[in-house]
């Protein structure tokens, strides 16, 4: 795809509100010319998160994160650089502009933006069927009958596929789309005669959409035994990739990042009843298996997931698989076990039902701890047989652990209930383990965007890092006099971070903040907190001064050692006279200013 225009890029950044975008996933409150929070991206109690609402930027004092607004809707939303920008641009009503589109480029993004708006209008007419049609009415007692309320059902854009065999389709010709259009986002089939038929008929219609909230699919319901399948989605196509989309995303986002945890349930009508309950942070992987890529979707968006899953075999295979794909990641997965026969849709339509499923959200189990106590509960202890299939379940749920505390406890609970030395299920376990070790980093090539090294916390960070932040933030504070400082400083004054984030500013004297390079997150944040500490810290060339020269000490000290290790100690000590003189400044510096 072409690049973004520049131009393009800073009305989006203009137009849109960080303040507001933040928000979303926190509560921010003024203070002085910044907004402050608590973070949304790691737990803290006491507010290190600020927001800088003139040059659009966030920086963590806490995980030192940082970015500005579009590198915050990549990080929150799972977004790529472009996919971010897209949606702002959306948001705040901003026309892109593309340099260097290719005709075929350009043919092919106008092309999927029909189908685009082709899937749209579906969603928009079977919603309208379901609520002005008389045909759709059992449909809507059905979902009345079920405790669902019109409020929840239109905000979702539930729906009723008409049972005629074409209506869809001839709606879709009648707006000028064609046959092929229809059929590539799967709202039409060819028929054995050759003819094409609308794919959805009678049945109850949800669109699936994606975190930014455009439709990619279907899911349909039927509303008749004889219609075959229960539930029909949307065949495979360039939009729709099941095993990658969870339903509801797009409404649930916001409420996952303030309540810090994703809910995963299994259907529809699930996430529906729960979202009607006030429980927001809720999605459906629609079906009992949670899939990888549902993993890896999650993982960029919050650090703990609660699967409220079938725990029948199937289930507790599709929960073994999804511990595989969080061990590389920073995420914990717990288990809500779920009442035998009862799923949360059914739960929320009884009386009190929404405090039982509560409880039950809350006296969730580790995923792993949950695996190991199902195998060992359905085990006869009696059997050496059994005894032996127990642990040859147990091992790989153990293996996938990595080395915890919490798996030593866990295999001695094994040990303990098999009537086995501890060491030899050790041993198992050992031998279940991945080859390539199941806690090591994904890599930069599969590593989400929120997996990104952050910049290092401030309490992380040397005195000398400290002190050379502050002075670069003074170099932005007071331009005229940072260009003096920033031409001063060398590599043997400052950290690689540091000397990295000299050289950014010393090409962006003016406006530090545009244009952060969004292939490099650790700089685009370090960037964004030194802005956001020249709003806050004072700045003065006394101060400035000093900070320089304390740095200027580190740089002689650094010499000195290195002299004496290579035994010259002519070098060494003419390096060491100088130091003293060094110290005299610095002495005569300090008393009508003070350092960081």
């Amino acid at each position: 795809m072409a690049l973004i225009s520049n131009e393009s890029l800073e009305r989006v950044k203009a137009a849109a509100d960080i303040v507001e975008v933040v928000s979303a996933h926190t509560d921010l409150r003024r203070q002085g010319a910044r907004f402050v929070g608590l973070c949304p991206f790691h737990e803290e109690r006491t507010p290190s998160f600020s927001v800088e609402p003139t040059e659009k930027l966030y920086h963590c004092f806490g995980c030192g994160v940082g970015g500005d607004v579009i590198k915050f809707v990549e990080e929150k939303d799972g977004l790529n650089f472009a996919e971010a920008v897209e949606m702002l641009a959306d948001r705040y009503g901003v026309e892109l502009e593309r340099e260097q589109e290719d005709p075929r480029a350009e043919a092919k993004r106008q092309h999927r933006r029909r189908l685009e708006q082709l899937l749209e209008r579906s969603a928009a007419f079977y919603s309208n069927y379901l609520w002005e049609s008389e045909e759709a009415g059992k449909a809507r007692d059905y979902l009345a009958r079920r405790g669902l309320r019109e409020e929840v059902l239109r905000g979702f854009g539930v729906g009723f596929a008409p049972s005629a065999w074409d209506k869809l389709l001839v709606r879709g010709q009648q707006a000028g789309f064609s046959v092929e259009e229809l059929r590539a986002v799967g709202l039409s089939q060819r028929g054995r005669s050759g003819g094409d038929y609308d794919r959805f008929r009678e049945r109850i219609m949800f669109p699936i959409r994606d975190r930014r909230g455009r439709v990619l699919g279907f899911g349909g319901r039927a509303m008749r035994s004889d219609q075959g399948a229960k539930y029909v989605n949307t065949a495979e196509t360039d939009f729709f990739h099941k095993s990658q989309i969870l339903y509801g995303v797009d409404r649930a986002k916001a409420a996952i990042a303030k309540a810090s945890r994703a809910v995963v349930v299994e259907g529809y009508t699930d996430v529906l009843a729960l979202h009607q309950a006030g429980v927001e942070e809720a999605v459906g992987v629609m079906g009992t298996a949670i899939t990888p890529d549902q993993v890896a979707a999650l993982s960029g968006m919050v650090e703990e997931v609660v699967l409220a899953l079938d725990a029948d075999s199937a289930g507790q295979e599709a929960m073994l698989r999804a511990q595989r794909v969080a061990a590389g990641r920073r995420m914990r997965l717990r288990v809500a076990a779920m009442p035998a026969g009862e799923d949360p849709a059914e739960m929320m339509a009884a009386e009190g039902g929404p405090e039982r499923f509560r409880e039950i959200l809350e006296r969730a189990e580790e995923l792993t701890a949950f695996q190991v106590r199902l195998v060992l509960e359905r085990t006869d202890t009696s059997s050496p047989v059994e005894r032996d299939r127990a642990l040859a379940e147990a091992a790989p749920v153990l293996a996938g652990m990595g080395e915890t505390v919490s798996r030593d406890e866990l295999v001695r609970q094994v040990a303990e209930k098999l009537d086995l030395e501890p060491a030899m299920v050790m041993g198992r376990v050992v031998a279940a383990t991945p080859a390539t070790g199941g806690q090591q980093d994904p890599g930069p090539e599969r590593r989400s965007p929120s997996q990104a090294p952050p910049v290092r916390r401030l309490a992380e960070l040397t005195s000398r890092e400290r002190r050379e932040r502050a002075l670069l933030a003074m170099c932005i504070a007071l331009p005229n006099e940072g260009r003096e400082y920033l031409a001063r400083l060398t590599e043997a004054h400052l950290s690689p971070s540091g000397l990295r984030a000299a050289g950014w500013l010393r090409e962006h004297p003016e406006d530090p903040a545009s244009n952060l390079p969004h292939e490099d997150g650790e700089l685009a944040g370090l960037i964004a907190e030194l802005v956001i500490m020249s709003r806050e810290e004072p700045a003065s060339q006394e101060a400035m001064e000093l900070n320089f020269l304390l740095l200027d000490q580190r740089r002689l000290e650094d010499e000195i050692a290195a002299a004496g290790e290579r035994g010259d100690y002519e070098r060494r000590a003419a390096l060491s006279r100088e130091r003293a003189a060094l110290v005299q400044r610095i002495a005569h510096a300090e008393r009508p200013a003070s350092s960081i």
